[in-house]
């Protein structure tokens, strides 16, 4: 019992500031999710608005953690894999969830939003493999290899611009096609762009 004491608070004092800020990303990102779900549930706007809402906070977050970081020299590989993990909850599930939410429930939908998803995962792992060599020897990579993950935020600022409309559910802008068995709604194929972005390897982004 000592030995598993002894061992959790020596995780906790490897924690940082900037982890905290990265785990205040985390929680925005989760509160989305939830925030979608309730949405579903009461079809009430305010929910859906609460969960749009929430994307600039992680964004802020996820800027300050790497912010604090730099100022602070406390950059480490616990950091960097918590960034990541923050990163695919508030800027891959959470837009997700959010376009489910909003009406992207058609078969090839659910394709697509995991693709997304999917596309956000592999691009962070690519970007933890590989941030050392980007980096050269400085404190953060010169570039981005595809687009950051935090862009999807735009995804959400769509949507939040679709429901302030009324263009969610079955008023969706494009309608639904029908593709063989299965529905699609056009608006799904931003997350695909968005997704294949992510993971391209030609597409190089200087890091400001």
């Amino acid at each position: 019992m000592a030995e598993t004491r002894r061992k959790h608070f020596s995780m906790i004092r490897e924690f940082h500031v900037a982890d905290v800020l990265t785990l205040a990303n985390a929680a925005c990102g989760l509160g989305a999710v939830l925030f979608s779900m309730l949405y579903m549930e009461s079809r009430s706007p305010t929910y859906f608005f609460a969960a749009a809402a929430l994307a600039p906070g992680a964004l802020l977050f996820d800027w300050l953690d790497g912010r604090v970081a730099r100022v602070r020299h406390e950059h480490s590989a616990l950091g960097r894999e918590l960034d990541s993990l923050a990163d695919v909850i508030s800027f891959g599930v959470a837009p997700a969830a959010l376009g489910f939410a909003a009406g992207l429930r058609g078969e090839w939908d659910w394709f697509a939003l995991m693709y997304f998803v999917c596309c956000g995962v592999s691009r962070l792992a690519r970007y933890n493999v590989t941030a050392e060599q980007l980096s050269a020897g400085q404190d953060k990579v010169a570039y981005f290899e595809g687009t950051p993950i935090p862009t999807t935020s735009v995804l959400t600022a769509i949507l939040a611009v679709a429901a302030w409309q009324g263009r969610v559910g079955d008023h969706l802008y494009g309608g639904v096609w029908t593709i063989g068995p299965w529905e699609l709604h056009p608006l799904v194929l931003m997350f695909i762009l968005s997704g294949s972005l992510m993971i391209s390897k030609t597409l190089k982004i200087p890091k400001i």
